[in-house]
């Protein structure tokens, strides 16, 4: 008869978090690239929320913009680009030939393939057309170095024709040939974004060519993702990891057998996996308060999220897609929200539980290191949900 499995209850997830993901201050992280490290990958569909989550996790977040922006920018420890469920987000570059072989590569076939279905159907266009402008496109970003899609319509005409996508239904668009283009050469690691227009909050981008990245076999990538998943994110079941990755059961399934991970028990009933021997008790971190961006990654990090927040409050953290706005957390639960005042940017938060003095000093003092940090900056969140809206009319 075989050993029972570890039963790991949502206190012990929530303190595993405390820890794992840099949350607790005794568990923050020296620099911005061990926070990346960390957390396996950062939100980076609004740009405001890379910063955000790093500044909440730094032993020191005076210089977080400053330190952000270097690791993307000039020292490139850190790699902009689409991974799980084609969402944009910023990577160690230790990392992203891992992501793009284990997922943005499948993304990339499929954004090619819709990509020439758009251009047929728009007629006039071809396969070869679209190569020769990729040629162009190449030519005149590397004699750039580094330039916005407007820069390079000037010097590549043919980025400049317009297509209507998803003619007749409700999401019809019409975009720049460029935006569709930079984007599947981004999908297929051929292109970077780099810095953007305007300040850190802005999420257009320049664009260059690419450092090449070294191919790794798709099995064997989707294994070593899901290895560092579950460093971060274990326990956590099939059903979290293939809604985080995107990819199918099977593919989850495999991973989990390559890499041995082991089956343990979750107090829902359900089954959990974490690192084979990954199940030592958690310790319990010093209490801790964190204020975490629209789209942070911890909060983002499952599809299963009762035993860190509550399902009555979904309603007013989310907004209609699943996007997670602003949130207060304490000791690994959410606790409520926070916004910045439309009136003069104060950040103000609401809790859904009258709190004691302990957590609301803890609070206080986390809305003041973020307000420091800030430094007059004014965020609104790409995705608004209910609440948030709320807060910045108080």
């Amino acid at each position: 008869m075989g050993a029972a499995r570890r039963l790991i209850e949502d206190g012990e997830r929530r303190r595993r978090v405390g820890v794992r993901h840099r949350l607790a201050s005794g568990a923050r992280g020296p620099s911005v690239e061990d926070v990346a490290e960390a957390l396996v990958a950062l939100h980076a569909t609004d740009a405001a929320t890379v910063f955000l989550a790093v500044g909440a996790r730094l032993q020191d977040s005076r210089g977080t913009v400053a330190a952000v922006e270097r690791a993307l920018y000039e020292e490139r420890t850190l790699a902009r680009m689409h991974g799980m469920r084609h969402t944009l987000f910023v990577f160690p570059v230790g990392i992203a030939p891992v992501v793009q072989a284990s997922t943005t590569h499948a993304v990339a076939v499929r954004e090619r393939a819709v990509f020439l279905k758009h251009l047929a159907a728009a007629g006039g266009f071809d396969a070869h057309w679209l190569e020769q402008t990729e040629r162009e496109t190449l030519s005149a970003l590397a004699a750039r170095g580094e330039a916005t899609a407007v820069q390079l319509g000037s010097d590549v005409p043919r980025l400049r024709e317009k297509l209507v996508y998803e003619a007749g239904t409700a999401r019809e668009v019409t975009q720049s040939v460029s935006t569709r283009l930079l984007r599947t050469l981004g999908t297929e690691g051929r292109v970077v974004r780099g810095r953007p227009l305007g300040s850190w909050t802005s999420s257009q981008f320049r664009w260059a060519i690419a450092p090449p990245m070294p191919e790794l076999p798709a099995a064997d990538a989707q294994s070593e993702l899901v290895r560092h998943w579950l460093a971060t994110c274990g326990p956590a079941t099939e059903a979290d990891l293939k809604w985080w990755t995107g990819w199918k059961v099977t593919d989850v399934r495999k991973a989990l057998a390559a890499i041995g991970a082991e089956a343990v028990g979750l107090e829902d009933g359900t089954t959990g996996f974490v690192l084979a021997g990954d199940t030592e008790e958690a310790p319990e971190p010093e209490p801790w308060a964190a204020l975490l961006p629209a789209l942070d990654p911890t909060a983002m990090g499952w599809q299963q999220r009762d035993w860190f927040l509550d399902p009555d409050h979904r309603a007013e953290l989310f907004d209609r897609s699943g996007n997670i706005g602003p949130t207060v957390w304490w000791n690994g639960r959410v606790i409520g929200s926070w916004a910045q005042r439309a009136a003069d940017g104060e950040i103000v938060w609401h809790l859904f539980a009258p709190q004691g003095r302990e957590v609301l000093d803890a609070i206080e003092a986390e809305a003041g290191r973020l307000a420091s940090w800030l430094g007059g900056a004014r965020i609104t969140p790409r995705f608004r949900t209910p609440l948030e809206r709320r807060l910045t009319q108080l």
